[in-house]
């Protein structure tokens, strides 16, 4: 029989903010990046990403941009020791109601697998502590143990769509019968794919285009956890945007 699987975006759907943002913060801590990157180019970005101002998947872009040209020439065992830092300190800050479902899957033995646009360094530890199946991030090429600047990206819709591919073949899964979990639109092909998508705390752009698709419209659950309340939504739901209601 066919196997049933459950994808996961890590950054806003697991982890509550970006864990390229908190390697980014570690490498200043601990000196091995000028403290002046962060004030001159990524502290206005990132308050900004941190507001939820403007469009949200831009300005992962753009903080994606200014991190990889950071960390461009330094060594393996850097980046690897302050991964570990990032993971050790933060990789509880996350979703109760996602970490509930990682749980829910892994205890039905389902294949769990992270899809991430996050460094796959940072993507394989936090598979590793939340015990799921296989993952993929974005993958950060070196060469001779020295990072090339180099980058094969895993945080748009293009890229998670042909991973997916890659597993359906790897663990012969049934979509129909499968669960994803996002939060912004480069996860749309990933919610369209399975019969069981759910999108947490959505960006407006990704609950926008789940409004217009007729399958996702009507299949998709939409969750929003604040505080300690755990909302769950459907996608008719009105939300307020600059110009008034959608």
């Amino acid at each position: 029989m066919k196997k049933i699987a459950a994808f996961f975006d890590i950054d806003g759907t697991l982890y509550r903010d970006s864990l390229m943002v908190e390697h980014f913060k570690k490498l200043i801590k601990y000196d091995i990046i000028d403290p002046s990157l962060w004030h001159s180019h990524a502290k206005k970005t990132f308050l900004n990403w941190d507001k939820r101002q403007g469009n949200y998947d831009d300005y992962l872009l753009e903080l994606a941009e200014i991190y990889i040209n950071s960390i461009k020439g330094l060594t393996k065992r850097s980046i690897d020791f302050t991964s570990k830092q990032v993971i050790n300190l933060k990789a509880e800050r996350v979703y109760r109601y996602t970490r509930s479902k990682i749980k829910y899957h892994v205890n039905n033995n389902h294949i769990v697998i992270f899809i991430s646009g996050s460094p796959d360094f940072l993507v394989r530890k936090m598979a590793k502590k939340y015990n799921v199946t296989d993952y993929i991030g974005s993958n950060y090429i070196f060469e001779n143990d020295i990072f090339t600047g180099k980058v094969i990206p895993m945080w748009d819709s293009e890229s998670k769509n042909k991973a997916i591919n890659n597993f359906v073949k790897k663990y012969d899964l049934d979509l129909e019968k499968s669960f994803a979990y996002g939060d912004t639109n480069g996860d749309f092909t990933m919610l369209k794919r399975v019969g069981n998508p759910v999108a947490i705390n959505p960006a407006k752009e990704l609950l926008c285009n789940i409004k217009k698709d007729p399958y996702l419209s009507k299949n998709t659950k939409i969750i929003v956890e604040r505080k300690d309340v755990i909302y769950n939504l459907d996608p008719s739901v009105s939300i307020s945007i600059e110009n008034g209601d959608l």
